[in-house]
């Protein structure tokens, strides 16, 4: 018989205090998502209320291009995604699809542990043994990604991307192992509620599941709530805007609001790399637009501070980005 977590204190002692996870809950044979996980209507991913597939998600871009006639279209692709939805999907990245793999399976070993293997690393103890060259290896490789998909939305902007400008805003980098277990009640909860990344950057490899959506600003067909999914594509890895590049950009690249739905056939794993600058660096938007736009969106801000208001409050889609909000522009 699965065991009861009706109180409150007794479901967070099982769930974090003694680190199973909500994996452990599915693991113990809960038949109802407990009280405090389901969510609001208005919160819940119904996905007969989704837009339909943007051509933008529906069809990678090739990366390998950028060395060949179609470079110019390969860069416009890249610019246009990143003015709109803020979210798009590249092949031929230069992460080696056996790497791909290596992740999942390290992410699917790692979680798959007893809790007290587990229970270690809830200090902040990194990386595990169990995933640590693996993941070394993919940081080396999509820091690579980052810098020259950087280095075309800086260009598209008429900035240059020197050395000392990429390494301050991408001297953090962190890299997630996410597990989002197998859900009795999917349509009642979500893996991840809306938010948008604080970061400038982010590479996200999802496993081929499904379940990641993204909000179309401005974009809502009828009858439909906004949302789109993020198709998973064999090979392909997902980046989004995050807030830092939206301000730097002074509104002109979208951060994206994102979220997750579970299944209740199959539990999905995901590895974001998180590429944000140092808590000691100052954020604005760059001169050169402030001048040619004329106005400046947002405030010069320091990004430890942005960071520590971000976490610091409940996240409710891109409300984090009024931290920063220019009042009088």
């Amino acid at each position: 018989m699965a065991p009861s977590f009706d109180e409150g204190n007794a479901l967070f002692d099982f769930v974090v205090q003694k680190g199973n996870g909500v994996k452990g809950l599915v693991d113990n044979g809960i038949k109802m998502v407990p009280q405090r996980y389901i969510q609001p209507p208005k919160e819940r991913i119904d996905k007969k209320n989704t837009n339909s597939n943007d051509q933008l998600l529906l069809e990678a871009i090739d990366l390998s291009k950028l060395h060949a006639p179609e470079h110019d279209q390969v860069v416009g692709a890249i610019s246009m995604a990143a003015e709109t939805l803020g979210f798009f999907q590249v092949v031929n990245h230069g992460v080696t699809l056996e790497l791909l793999e290596s992740l999942k399976a390290s992410a699917h070993n790692f979680f798959a542990q007893p809790s007290m293997n587990k229970a270690v690393y809830l200090k902040g103890v990194s990386p595990s043994p169990l995933v640590k060259d693996v993941a070394l290896e993919y940081l080396k490789s999509s820091t690579k990604l980052v810098k020259e998909l950087l280095e075309i939305l800086f260009g598209n902007l008429g900035v240059t991307l020197d050395e000392a400008k990429f390494e301050s805003l991408t001297g953090l980098k962190m890299v997630n192992m996410n597990f989002y277990p197998s859900c009795p009640n999917p349509e009642l909860t979500v893996g991840v509620g809306r938010h948008s990344d604080m970061g400038t950057l982010t590479v996200l490899l999802q496993d081929g599941i499904g379940g990641l959506y993204v909000l179309e600003e401005g974009h809502v067909e009828e009858g439909k709530d906004g949302w789109i999914e993020i198709p998973p594509i064999p090979g392909a890895l997902v980046i989004n805007v995050g807030d830092t590049m939206q301000i730097l950009s002074n509104g002109r690249y979208k951060s994206a609001e994102h979220r997750v739905r579970t299944t209740s056939s199959e539990s999905r794993v995901s590895v974001p790399l998180f590429a944000t600058p140092t808590p000691s660096e100052k954020i604005g938007p760059l001169p050169q637009l402030v001048e040619s736009d004329g106005v400046a969106h947002y405030k010069e801000v320091l990004f430890g501070d942005y960071m520590q208001n971000f976490f610091g409050k409940a996240h409710e889609g891109k409300k984090s980005l009024q931290f920063a909000q220019n009042d009088s522009a």
